[in-house]
């Protein structure tokens, strides 16, 4: 069973998690700076994907909407099944704690709101080579489509959270993403987008 179940939230302050104070600061990050740098990236590799390469137009982009949905899956079973993970060790219950527990402790924590970038680009980095080996130079195109995907979801995980929500459609993505914090920890997954909750059965009984 997931300890985030046993997890009260406090809508003020902050938590510690590491002594060290360079790894504490470290642990932080506004939202606006992973996005603003992965939407760089993105541009540079669309950029050589468009100039470089023989692809037509619309494979290019046919294959960066492959990407996009490729890391909305990503992120779906990532929340699913690592950061809610049945945590039957303490071990375990400290990962899921520091990537994931913190955050329903204390969701309106601003700067928790998005994984560090250091982080994240050593992720990013060792997906460029993966999607190297596996795919050549369509890693030019799909990697971009990951990335703005991932920045997309940042910036509506933030939103959600710090934003009041809308009259329009979008609104869901407020109602789901506060049901899954606050009523059901085993429903809606998706944050940026509710598509792997409808295939995969978990959107939130209404």
């Amino acid at each position: 069973m997931s300890q985030i179940k046993s997890i009260k939230p406090n809508h003020t302050g902050t938590k510690v998690i590491f002594n060290n104070p360079v790894l504490e600061r470290l642990s932080r990050t506004h939202v606006a700076v992973p996005i603003t740098i992965f939407v760089g990236i993105a541009i540079g590799l669309l950029y050589i994907a468009i100039t470089r390469s023989n692809f037509k137009i619309y494979t290019i982009i046919t294959v960066f909407i492959a990407g996009w949905l490729v890391f909305s899956l990503v992120e779906y079973l990532m929340h699913r099944y690592v950061f809610h993970m049945n945590t039957n060790t303490k071990i375990k219950e400290k990962i899921q704690y520091n990537f994931h527990g913190v955050h329903h402790e204390y969701p309106k924590d601003k700067d928790r709101l998005a994984m560090p970038p250091l982080v994240s680009l050593t992720i990013a980095t060792i997906l460029f080579f993966l999607f190297q080996l596996i795919m050549g130079d369509y890693t030019y195109a799909f990697l971009p489509g990951f990335i703005v995907g991932y920045a997309a979801y940042l910036f509506v995980h933030f939103i959600v959270h710090a934003w009041q929500p809308p009259s329009n459609i979008f609104k869901a993505l407020w109602v789901n993403h506060g049901i899954h914090h606050y009523k059901d920890h085993e429903r809606a997954f998706g944050v940026s987008t509710p598509l792997w909750d409808y295939i995969f059965r978990t959107m939130p009984k209404r």
